[in-house]
């Protein structure tokens, strides 16, 4: 059963990727998010959450006098309950309030911040201790017939927004203005230590540019981010932006993935590469930084012992055998022994082929021999079989990129071409 003591959350993306945790903008729900969060959720374990009163949470949980602090608390609340120990977080408007006060008082919970079209400061109490008294004597239907001027630039609208404004509680917004009025984190930005990105609509009438750049010259490292065309809800008018700039902040796909190339493949192999790349091959180079080593070898569920595995066998079974002696070289130093590479050479003959497991004991022979002075690896048919060096898989073969295999990449006179050197 829910916890009524939680805000209401949606959760979406899988179980074992980096979580996210997405705050909304006073007056708005989870749909905030809609354009966003599902792109998102492919590489992250995205949690949407509703304000006290806004959405599906309940108004209670917060009450007069309330602080940003007390809804910070309720996002660690939630992240307790889903298991949750260390997130990243992005948050609009009210929202990213939440995340500059979780950076500050709770660096060790925040590993990565997005603040979009908010400060940390929102121009003092005055006006929102004015607008809390009007909501609590008027209601919202007034604040819910003027939101697209504050919320949208000209001509554009959500309605589904709007109807969250107007089905608001107004008892807790109006706590929530009380929280907007009290906030003030200026004289504690400089203390932030996790990586931050600030994203301001260039028209924005509610948090203006110069609110997000004040954060961006105090927090050491941040960054800042402009969208044009867009108002105080940039998530919903301007989605694919908003997407691409936190894609480029929380996934850092380039620079993880490149780390990674360099400890399974090794220092000289990625700098060989690099070296060879020319513009023609720059977006292949990035593509694979990004997509086989950032996304696919960092994720958690497999450890790279299995991946090394997994992958000496793929590169068997297609005969790239290129690349599968880049890979014996990457399993031996990612601790396989050769006798657990031998087994799964072996385990390949039943699977893919004698064929294909003599060319390949032939090629990791080669390779463990260079390495480690080994020898006694000959494929199943001997030394002058088909998987020996002097058969049709031997020296002057496939690996040596003078025969050609079945379509890798390979390390011979098509790596020399392309600058790349077997990097699937």
């Amino acid at each position: 059963m829910p916890d009524n003591r939680l805000p209401h959350h949606r959760a979406e993306g899988p179980a074992t990727a980096p979580p996210l945790f997405l705050g909304p903008s006073l007056g708005t729900s989870t749909a905030l998010w809609d354009g966003v969060a599902p792109e998102l959720s492919v590489t992250h374990r995205v949690v949407r959450w509703d304000l006290p009163g806004h959405g599906g949470s309940r108004a209670d949980l917060i009450g007069p006098g309330a602080t940003v602090a007390d809804l910070a608390g309720l996002v660690l609340a939630l992240a307790d309950a889903l298991g949750v120990d260390r997130f990243a977080y992005a948050g609009v408007s009210l929202g990213g309030a939440v995340g500059l006060h979780l950076a500050v008082h709770h660096p060790d919970r925040v590993s990565a911040l997005a603040v979009l079209c908010s400060s940390a400061h929102f121009d003092g109490r005055g006006p929102w201790e004015e607008r809390a008294r009007t909501v609590r004597r008027d209601g919202l239907a007034a604040l819910a017939e003027n939101a697209n001027s504050r919320w949208f630039t000209p001509g554009f609208t959500v309605p589904r927004l709007i109807e969250d404004q107007r089905t608001a509680d107004p008892d807790a917004y109006a706590a929530c203005c009380d929280a907007l009025a009290a906030f003030d984190l200026r004289d504690r930005l400089a203390s932030i230590t996790a990586p931050t990105l600030l994203v301001a609509g260039r028209e924005d009438p509610a948090t203006p540019p110069a609110h997000l750049r004040e954060i961006a010259d105090a927090v050491p490292g941040a960054s800042l981010t402009e969208i044009s065309g867009a108002s105080h809800l940039a998530p919903a008018e301007r989605p694919e932006t908003v997407l691409a700039a936190l894609r480029g902040h929380f996934d850092g796909f380039a620079a993880r993935g490149m780390r990674v190339r360099r400890e399974v493949l090794g220092d000289a192999h990625v700098d060989r590469v690099q070296a060879g790349q020319t513009p023609f091959t720059a977006r292949f180079q990035d593509f694979i930084s990004r997509y086989a080593w950032g996304e696919v070898w960092t994720d958690p569920t497999l450890s790279r012992r299995e991946r090394s595995l997994i992958t000496l066998t793929a590169l068997v079974a297609h005969g790239h055998l290129d690349e599968l002696a880049m890979h014996v070289r990457a399993a031996r130093r990612g601790g396989l022994t050769p006798e657990e590479i031998g087994a799964v050479l072996l385990q390949t003959a039943v699977y893919c082929g004698v064929p294909a497991a003599n060319a390949a004991f032939a090629v990791a022979r080669r390779v463990l021999d260079q390495l480690d002075g080994l020898d006694g690896l000959d494929g199943p048919d001997g030394p002058d079989g088909p998987g020996g060096p002097g058969g049709p898989g031997g020296k002057g073969g496939p690996e040596d990129g003078r025969r050609g295999d079945r379509g890798g990449t390979g390390e011979g006179d098509a790596a020399r071409v392309t600058g790349e050197s077997g990097e699937s």
